[in-house]
């Protein structure tokens, strides 16, 4: 079984999912890695290239092929938008969703741009929050509240409610 990490850019998916395969002698996957591999490109780039909706598709497409076990997953924060992604990744995992709120989102993100952070148009950051929201506590099995939390007493959390301490 593999645990699969959702949420907003910035919220600490990949960090918290490096600390937490270590803790449990997992593997680790980052699937922005996976997607930026398949394109020979940054996310930017691809982004730039084949547009937001463009990126969504390629990102659906890896996302629901990934075959693997035993692995902490981080995904892109994009990923809720793939309905085939998202009934593959439940099926072969705990989807656990780093909930963190705008204000820390908004502090920690850098240059959307540079991130590789999809969005449309005219978008704003908290539009983009109050859209994806929804879609994460849709697709979750577990959410970890992570505002002040140390990385630390986030993946101690997840380990707690995954009944792995």
């Amino acid at each position: 079984m593999n645990i699969v990490l959702i949420g907003m850019p910035g919220c600490g998916k990949s960090t918290v999912g490096v600390v937490l395969a270590k803790a449990l002698g997992m593997d680790f996957i980052d699937t922005d890695l996976l997607i930026q591999r398949s394109r020979n490109m940054r996310l930017h780039q691809i982004i730039d290239q084949v547009g937001d909706e463009g990126f969504r598709t390629i990102e659906n497409e890896v996302n629901a092929s990934l075959n693997v076990d035993g692995c902490v997953i981080a995904t892109g924060g994009s990923v809720v938008y793939g309905q085939e992604a998202m009934e593959h990744l439940r099926g072969i995992g705990t989807v656990v969703y780093l909930r963190l709120e705008y204000a820390q989102v908004r502090e920690r993100l850098g240059d959307l741009h540079a991130r590789g952070v999809s969005m449309r148009p005219g978008q704003t950051l908290h539009d983009l929050f109050d859209e994806r929201t929804p879609l994460y506590e849709k697709w979750a099995h577990i959410t970890i509240h992570c505002d002040g939390l140390r990385l630390r007493e986030v993946v101690a959390n997840i380990r707690s409610k995954l009944d792995l301490a």
